[in-house]
């Protein structure tokens, strides 16, 4: 049975850091799309980070240059690190995993990091409140 389970989430000041993690039970890391996303109250979840099926990272414009995403194939672990926080990144964050292949019958396409409709697995979320 595939599980996702995220950690690290916590509360700190303005301008600190903390390092979620997503441990992957029943499913591999390698080759698929994997990503982390939030939803803060009253607003869509939205695409923090991911890998695609090329291994390409991909990040929100609000977050770049701040936050990491990176992958421990030998953990089959999937981590955040974020640094800088501000108080607009408190949200509950998800981490989600998508298939390498989408198929359409005989038909298929790589999946797309970008498309939150590719991702199948999720995990249950850790909090994250960021305070000025």
């Amino acid at each position: 049975q595939v599980q996702l389970v995220e950690s690290g989430g916590g509360s700190v000041q303005a301008g600190g850091s903390l390092r979620l993690s997503c441990a992957a039970s029943g499913l591999t890391y390698t080759s698929n799309c994997m990503g982390w996303f939030r939803q803060a109250p009253g607003k869509e979840r939205e695409r923090v980070a991911a890998i695609d099926a090329g291994r390409t990272m991909r990040y929100a414009d609000s977050v770049k240059g701040r936050f990491t995403i990176s992958v421990d194939n030998a953990k089959n672990t999937l981590s955040l690190q974020m640094n800088s926080l501000k108080p607009e990144d408190t949200a509950m964050y998800y981490c989600a995993a998508a298939k390498p292949k989408i198929f359409y019958g005989d038909t298929w396409r790589w999946c797309r990091s970008s498309d939150i409709n590719d991702y199948n697995y999720w995990g249950q979320g850790t909090q994250v409140t960021v305070s000025s």
